[in-house]
């Protein structure tokens, strides 16, 4: 069963982080949606839950109130034409910052008057930890938050979420600088290993919750192009190792 409550308290994406994070622990549900413009969280249900009780859950992270809200109860349904269109509609920011780096790659590529496998590769890994750590590092604040709801490490130390951008730009700026590329290499498996598990059970366990590959300016869902995105950088690094 699907409930939609508006949501009072709400004032920023640290707000959304806080109540998605919430919500998402209270035993009986399964799929939460929370967007701060409209304030409202859509909450999927395997059982009943009564509104005193999610509310008291929710006055404990912070000053935010549900109220229920009014909904026909229509179903959707969609074309397989239409689901495509909607997908590429939410993941619009992430094909265009992928695009952007793949463009940056190519540019210097052509200047280069050569085309070189592991160069290309190297750039793009570094623009890729440069850009994404840059919309973290917009608010780490409410990145920790949203992190912290499905990475195993943020988990136990909720300190983690507010280093792991900096992580990122570190290897940007190697990547790019072409330092210490086996040491470079080596930590990245490690760290991109250990963030795509907390992504792949969030995903297996079908939980709706927030994407914090770029922070939380935009509002991704979780999906297995997040689970791609981890494993390619993964994957690259590996073969720059084997090539070496």
């Amino acid at each position: 069963m699907t409930h939609t409550y508006k949501i009072t308290g709400m004032t920023c994406n640290s707000c959304v982080s806080k109540v998605q994070k919430t919500l998402s622990e209270i035993k009986g549900i399964e799929k939460v949606n929370v967007t701060l413009n409209p304030p409202q969280a859509e909450v999927v249900m395997n059982h009943h839950i009564a509104l005193n009780e999610l509310n008291d859950s929710l006055i404990k992270a912070g000053n935010y109130k549900m109220d229920e809200q009014s909904s026909d109860g229509t179903e959707i349904t969609s074309s397989d034409n239409r689901e495509e269109v909607s997908k590429i509609i939410t993941y619009k920011p992430l094909i265009i910052v992928f695009l952007y780096i793949f463009l940056g790659v190519v540019i210097l590529q052509v200047n280069s008057g050569r085309l070189n496998w592991m160069e290309s590769m190297n750039n793009f890994m570094g623009g890729f930890f440069l850009i994404f750590s840059f919309f973290k590092i917009l608010d780490v604040k409410s990145f920790a938050f949203s992190y912290s709801s499905y990475d195993i490490v943020a988990k136990k130390w909720f300190g983690y979420g507010y280093l792991y951008p900096f992580i990122e730009l570190s290897l940007g700026i190697l990547y790019l600088s072409h330092l210490y590329p086996y040491f470079t290499n080596i930590f990245t498996i490690i760290i991109m290993s250990v963030s795509s598990i907390g992504v792949i059970q969030s995903v297996m366990q079908k939980r709706a919750i927030q994407c914090a590959c770029l922070g939380t300016v935009f509002n991704l869902p979780m999906s297995t192009i997040t689970i791609i995105e981890d494993l390619l950088m993964v994957a690259m690094a590996l073969l720059m190792l084997l090539l070496m």
